[in-house]
């Protein structure tokens, strides 16, 4: 097992690397006291090479490997890549490219919504991973020989497992249900939050419209304090603190000592100060500065039209072996049932062709579902 933890020894990994048209790629990370995530291990593996790679280690530059990362002619394979992905936009400040994720692919091949590396594996491979270093602080070294071989294990099946699903999703015309997708993953809004729109993370049910103007402005704050100090955002001010601080808007030390949710004597700290002026930001903000939450009653969608759609839904994606997710979600069907022309994405591309145009075609009663013994079917009226 190769452990890199030289520039040059990696400049040599990754010369290997270029050589192969794909490579397969994981990261072992921690962020419980952190904002950022902080990276650990990265593992690698191609055709006849694989390694882990020490971002710890000490003088290592990455450089040579975030080089492979950006080559548009190396398809970068992951396995729920959400997460890997942010810790890779923030040191390329983009995403890897092309990309892979063998979750999603593994849905558009019918495997169910969502599934997990380990039951991939062992579908595909017949594989058995020891599942034993899986809860293990990755940032303490040394590290062992079996913690080691987990960590690239998850590489080593990864890139076992990408010719057997890109060979189904050529079988069965889906490449480019995948590729969408993996566009969808390049906004760069999915790795980033900026402060100013930290708010929309927050449950608004309940902001009241004269409160919302102190919500976006600690939620702005907050965000960017986080950042700067890469801490937890709830360790710096938890949501709830926001919440009631809007409600109460102290505008001194000693009104805002009256929060439950404020410590006692962090009124008197610099953090407590910032908060007050904060405060008065958001009170000082023009009514066109502050969102709208009025929620506009909503058409009220027919029980019995939602729960047709939810059955056709299930009828097609087994019809097509293809997960239920990547097709609709709840709020998917509930918009569709309130109206013809929703702007959701079953309602366009492949997944109208799959679902969308017959829910539509439900909706207006040109079809109906039959049973025939336990199996639900399509027909014309």
């Amino acid at each position: 097992m190769q452990v890199i933890t030289t520039t040059d020894d990696l400049h040599t990994f990754c010369t290997a690397l270029r050589e192969q048209p794909y490579i397969a790629v994981d990261t072992e990370f921690m962020r419980e006291k952190t904002y950022w995530p902080f990276l650990c291990l990265i593992q690698a593996a191609a055709n006849g090479v694989e390694a882990i790679i020490d971002p710890l280690a000490d003088g290592i530059s990455l450089d040579p490997f975030l080089e492979v990362l950006a080559d548009p002619q190396t398809m970068k394979v992951f396995h729920a890549a959400r997460q890997d992905l942010e810790i890779f936009y923030k040191l390329l400040n983009d995403v890897p490219s092309p990309l892979f994720d063998t979750q999603i692919a593994a849905m558009a091949c019918g495997f169910g919504d969502q599934i997990g590396y380990e039951p991939l594996m062992r579908t595909l491979l017949k594989a058995k991973i020891d599942k034993g270093s899986r809860f293990t602080d990755w940032s303490r070294r040394p590290l062992t020989d079996a913690q080691l071989t987990y960590a690239l294990s998850d590489v080593t099946h990864l890139r076992d497992a990408y010719p057997l699903l890109k060979h189904s999703l050529e079988d069965r015309k889906r490449m480019h249900w995948v590729e969408e997708e993996m566009r969808a993953l390049h906004q760069g809004d999915l790795y980033f939050v900026k402060p100013e729109k930290a708010w929309k993370r927050l449950k608004l049910k309940g902001v009241r419209p004269k409160e919302m103007g102190v919500v976006i402005k600690l939620a702005e704050w907050r965000e960017r304090e986080a950042q700067t100090k890469d801490i937890p955002r709830n360790r710096v001010l938890k949501d709830e603190s926001i919440y009631e601080l809007a409600r109460l808007q102290p505008k001194d030390a000693k009104s805002l000592a009256r929060a439950r949710s404020i410590p006692s004597g962090f009124e008197r700290s610099r953090s407590g100060s910032a908060i007050l002026e904060t405060i008065q930001h958001g009170l000082n903000l023009n009514r066109n500065e502050v969102p709208n939450i009025d929620r506009p009653e909503r058409e009220k969608v027919s029980a019995d039209v939602l729960e047709l759609l939810k059955v056709l839904l299930k009828r097609q994606c087994e019809a097509f072996h293809v997960a239920p997710k990547l097709i609709a979600t709840s709020a998917d069907l509930e918009a569709i049932a309130r109206n013809d022309e929703a702007e959701v994405p079953a309602l366009v591309g492949w997944r109208r062709e799959i679902f969308g145009e017959p829910a539509l075609r439900l909706k207006r009663g040109e079809i109906a579902l039959k049973l025939k013994g336990s199996a639900v079917e399509l027909i014309e009226l």
